[in-house]
C-alpha cells in the first residue's frame, strides 16, 4: 500500500456533466465498463473525448482519475516513486497505481504524447491479468475489480513515429469520436456558453468552413471546445468578430493568408 492515504471522494464526480449522445456510445460504453474492457476513444481535438469520460464516470458513480500525457513523462509518474522527507522514505503511488488500488476509472489523456517505453506499463493490466508490478517496491497489485483504463487520442494528428504500437491498440476495445452533426452542435454550443441559437448556429457554421481547411493549410480544424469559449465571451457581452478572432482564428494558425481566410468566413456570418 501507499505510505500516503487517498480519500476515493476526491476524486468523485459530483455535478451531472453537460454530455449530448450522439450515436448510442453511452450504452456501448456503459456494457464495456460492464465486463471491465480497456477503452479507446479516438478523435480530433476538443470534439468531447474528455467530457464523454467524465459523464460516464459520473453516470456509473466511479471516481476518474486522469491523466494528461506529456513526452516527459516516466513510468515512474504513472506507477509511484520513493519521496525523502525527514523521517526518510515514503511511498507515493501515481494515478494508475491509486486508480487500480481504488478502482477508479484512470483516463490517459493523449496517450501517445508519453513514451512507449512509458505505455508499456499499463500492458499488464489491460488483459487477464488485470495486474500492476510494482518493481521499486516488490509488491504486485491485483487491480480493484471496479478498475478501468481508458485511453484517448487524436489519430488524425499525430505523425508515424507517435502513434500506438500494435501491442498496445489491439488491448483496447475502441470508439470514435468526431465533432458533433450540425443540430447537436448548435444545441451544445448554446447550452455551454450561454448564446441563443442564431448566434450558436452562425459560430457552427464557421467551424464548418473551417473544418473543410484541415489538410489544406490548417492542420486542425474549430473544436466544439472553442466555439463554446467564443460563445462564453458574446455571451459575456464581447464583440462577436473580437470573441471570434481570439478563439476561433487567432490560437489556430500563424499564417497571415489562413488568418485572412479565417477571418473573412467570421466576417461572413458575424457582420
Amino acid at each position: 500500500m501507499s505510505d500516503i492515504k487517498v480519500d476515493p471522494k476526491q476524486y468523485s464526480i459530483i455535478n451531472e456533466p453537460y454530455y449530448e449522445e450522439v450515436d448510442k456510445e453511452v450504452e456501448l460504453y456503459e456494457v464495456a465498463y460492464s465486463v471491465r474492457m480497456p477503452m479507446m476513444l479516438k478523435g480530433p481535438t476538443g470534439c468531447g473525448k474528455s467530457r464523454f469520460v467524465e459523464y460516464m464516470a459520473w453516470k456509473l458513480n466511479k471516481p476518474l482519475i486522469t491523466v494528461a500525457c506529456n513526452e516527459d513523462m516516466t513510468a515512474s509518474d504513472l506507477i509511484g516513486r520513493f519521496l525523502l522527507d525527514k523521517d526518510g522514505t515514503k511511498w507515493q503511488d501515481g494515478p494508475l497505481t491509486t486508480a487500480a488500488r481504488m478502482g477508479a476509472i484512470c483516463y490517459l489523456d493523449e496517450i501517445v504524447e508519453a513514451r512507449q517505453d512509458t505505455t508499456v506499463v499499463i500492458h499488464p493490466l489491460t488483459d487477464h491479468r488485470r495486474s500492476l508490478p510494482l518493481d521499486k517496491k516488490g509488491e504486485l497489485i491485483q487491480a480493484h475489480p471496479d478498475f478501468q483504463l481508458v485511453i484517448s487520442y487524436n489519430p488524425g494528428y499525430q505523425s508515424l513515429m507517435k502513434d500506438l504500437k500494435q501491442s498496445t491498440k489491439q488491448r483496447f476495445g475502441a470508439m470514435d469520436f468526431d465533432y458533433p452533426g450540425e443540430k447537436t452542435e448548435i444545441n451544445i454550443v448554446a447550452k455551454e456558453s450561454g448564446v441563443d441559437s442564431d448566434i450558436a448556429e452562425k459560430l457552427v457554421h464557421i467551424a464548418q468552413r473551417a473544418r473543410n481547411l484541415k489538410g489544406h493549410g490548417l492542420d486542425e480544424g474549430i473544436s466544439t471546445r472553442l466555439l463554446v469559449y467564443a460563445g462564453q465571451l458574446i455571451s459575456k457581452g464581447v464583440d462577436p468578430l473580437s470573441a471570434c478572432m481570439i478563439t476561433m482564428v487567432t490560437p489556430l494558425t500563424d499564417d497571415p493568408d489562413m488568418r485572412d481566410t479565417l477571418e473573412a468566413a467570421v466576417q461572413t456570418f458575424m457582420s
